[in-house]
């Protein structure tokens, strides 16, 4: 028996009338906290290029796929032999440059013949808009940027980044505008304008915008600890610190601590 098969017993086990309470009651609604739970603790692991903790995560989110193949076969829809068989098939038919005939010379190139092909399969037709596919459960900056992406492969974008930059000084003077105001749905409305030409800078940049603010959220991290760190040894309360001392202390885990 493969570790593979090992594991689907084990699930089949888990979630078989004599198994384990908790998992024989789990649906797919239930399990959906757990799913993106365990996609962001493999982006975790990832960073931290652990093998380890990354083997480690990866079983995790595999788990949960097994879960959820499972909660279909229960209910006589597919298995998990079916979902393999389907993404295998689905690889075949999207690399056609691979596995029959063709020629393809750039990442760029595979993306518009994948694109292209994705158009033709049947769980696609019934898309109407240019738009359609672009999941509304992903981060915001991410389906930003990939509402974006497709927009742009139909005209719909700015020749240069320099139109970019003016659309952006736009959005800060019509959000401080908002702001002065003191109308909050505004201030929303206005904030939610400038992030958006924001990811349209880093989508004419190649920067992935989600990963992006990922890093910065880390680097924040890494040099908040490093103040409170400074600020324990001298026997002091972060709140009682002066503003001009946290500054110090942070201007230091600049110098000291890595980008990330």
């Amino acid at each position: 028996m493969s570790a593979f098969e090992k594991l689907t017993e084990i699930v089949d086990t888990l979630m078989s009338e004599k198994g384990c309470p908790w998992d024989k009651v789990q649906t797919r609604e239930s399990l959906k906290p757990f799913l993106v739970e365990e996609v962001y603790e493999t982006l975790e692991a990832l960073d931290g290029n652990n093998p380890e903790e990354i083997k480690d995560e990866l079983g995790d989110l595999l788990y949960q796929i097994l879960f959820h193949a499972k909660i279909s076969e229960n209910r006589n829809e597919f298995n998990i032999e079916d979902v393999v068989q389907s993404i295998s098939e689905k690889m075949i038919r999207r690399h056609p440059h691979v596995f029959q005939d063709g020629n393809l010379e750039t990442p760029d190139q595979v993306v518009t013949q994948w694109e292209e092909i994705k158009k033709q399969e049947k769980n696609n037709a019934h898309r109407k808009s240019a738009l359609d596919g672009v999941p509304n459960h992903l981060p915001g900056l991410m389906r930003s940027q990939k509402l974006q992406k497709k927009a742009a492969k139909h005209g719909f974008d700015w020749d240069e980044i320099s139109s970019v930059f003016d659309k952006l000084d736009e959005e800060v003077a019509e959000f401080k505008e908002a702001v002065l105001s003191g109308k909050d749905a505004d201030i929303e409305g206005e904030l939610g304008d400038i992030l958006f030409v924001l990811v349209n800078i880093a989508k004419f940049k190649k920067i992935d915008a989600e990963e992006a603010l990922r890093r910065t959220n880390n680097k924040f991290i890494q040099r908040f600890q490093y103040i409170e760190q400074e600020v324990a040894k001298r026997g002091q309360e972060l709140k009682d610190t002066p503003l001009e001392e946290l500054e110090q202390y942070w201007q230091e885990a600049k110098q000291n601590k890595p980008t990330g």
